[in-house]
């Protein structure tokens, strides 16, 4: 789906992780709508404190609609957010 992305927002790092030094990927189920926006998310992995993070930012994102046989159609897909503090 990252070709069809057209607007990304990127996640706040939250601060308790921060704090915690947690970092890592936030894996999510998600469902594209047929206007290329994101319908629904099920967390599969990654870290409470992350994962709220990203659920949040990745509601944000706007896709292209994914065509099929020339009519916008909804799909599904896997989404990551990655997390990683600088040194």
């Amino acid at each position: 789906m990252r070709s069809f992305q057209i607007r990304k927002v990127n996640p706040t790092y939250p601060e308790k992780a921060r704090r915690k030094r947690i970092q890592g990927t936030v894996t999510m189920n998600a469902i594209i709508d047929q206007g290329g926006n994101v319908a629904s998310l099920e967390l599969v992995s990654g870290d409470p404190i992350l994962a709220k993070a990203a659920m949040e930012v990745v509601k944000q994102w706007k896709y292209r609609p994914y065509l099929l046989d020339g009519h916008a159609v909804e799909v599904e897909t896997v989404l990551q957010v990655n997390f990683a503090l600088s040194n």
